[in-house]
């Protein structure tokens, strides 16, 4: 059984799901840190693990996920897997006495985000890390420093704007995000923004969603049938958060020429906006939004690979983002899910 591996131990990795995040970030990540070894691989299909183990010189492939999660010859697994293989790789990657980093979108459900958890806990010794919303890394620790230090006064909203910039496509295929059975009850990025929203003002008890699918049947590749699509296309979510704000989340995935990203928060004497990777913010009396510079001691950036190797070593907790955070956006996904589902606004479980 692994546990923490001390100083600059080796640390054996196997991969589970090699898809463009896990061969852009964690894999890179991963073998620039010293001592660390990527020994094996499993996607989807034999001829993709392959694939990427020619192109990584990761020296096994197994053809099954519980193969390589079971075999003797690894302390540690990345799931790069869509949202369905989450929950029982993680859940058996932890029995093997394995540490898991898991990509986001936690689980298909909160049931299953819950059976994670509890599998963590019931394994307190081994690292059990998800890969955080990382969108807002550089700015969030300036904008949770202003808060507190009353730049918005009391906080009244919260806008969330997110854009593909794409227009509709009506002949594309059915993907996994927008598959039900590999993607669950998440709903775009609508988890990883929430995300973001929890880390500077804190969650939200209720929700009231509306949501549209345009385009209700899409040809599944694998079969060339198609099928009937259920997760909406455009999204609009209001929330009443614990602390009394009102946010609105607006998601959409049809909206052409329209590509950025932006979250304002609104007080009764300040607001701050994040676009474009940048902060702006004014005060009440100012004529408009100024560029907010991030201090040097402040400004966060993506160290996902790092944090999770330093807590194998024990030398660091794990907080972006540990399994108890990923609880708690996949509640607001559940609940946003519910909500579309019966039309009403409903309470996010605690």
């Amino acid at each position: 059984m692994s546990k923490a591996l001390r100083g600059s131990a080796p640390i054996r990795v196997g991969i589970v799901g090699a898809g463009d995040n896990t061969r852009s970030r964690h894999i890179p990540g991963l073998r620039a840190i010293a001592g660390v070894e990527i020994v094996s691989v499993c996607n989807r299909r034999v001829e993709s693990s392959r694939k990427v183990a020619e192109e990584f010189h990761i020296p096994t492939v197994y053809a099954t996920w519980d193969a390589l999660v079971s075999a003797r010859d690894t302390d540690a697994i990345v799931i790069g897997t869509w949202p369905n293989l989450h929950c029982p790789v993680t859940v058996a990657a932890l029995a093997a006495g394995k540490h898991v980093l898991c990509e986001a979108r936690m689980a298909l459900n909160l049931d299953e985000a819950r059976r994670m958890q509890r599998a963590a806990n019931q394994h307190a010794e081994l690292v059990a890390q998800l890969v955080p919303a990382p969108f807002t890394l550089r700015v969030d620790r300036t904008i949770v420093r202003l808060i507190k230090e009353g730049f918005l006064g009391e906080l009244l909203s919260v806008e969330v704007l997110v854009n593909s910039g794409s227009f509709i496509d009506r002949d594309a295929p059915l993907t996994w995000r927008r598959d039900e059975a590999l993607s669950g009850h998440n709903i775009m990025s609508l988890g990883i923004w929430y995300e973001t929203i929890m880390r500077w003002v804190g969650e939200a008890e209720s929700v009231l969603a509306a949501g549209k699918v345009f385009v209700r049947r899409r040809a599944d590749p694998a079969t060339g049938n198609a099928r009937e699509v259920r997760i909406p296309e455009h999204l609009d979510v209001l929330a009443e958060l614990q602390q009394g704000a009102q946010a609105h989340l607006k998601i959409s995935s049809v909206q052409g020429l329209v590509a950025e990203n932006e979250v304002s928060l609104f007080g009764s004497e300040g607001t701050l906006r994040f676009i474009d990777n940048a902060l702006y913010g004014g005060r009440r009396g100012e004529k408009a939004l100024q560029k907010i510079v991030v201090r040097a001691e402040e400004e966060g950036r993506w160290r996902v690979e790092e944090e999770f190797v330093n807590a194998v070593r024990g030398v660091e907790t794990v907080t972006m983002t540990d399994f108890a955070t990923g609880v708690r956006y996949m509640a607001f996904t559940e609940a946003v899910h519910d909500s579309l589902r019966e039309a009403r606004r409903v309470r996010v479980e605690g």
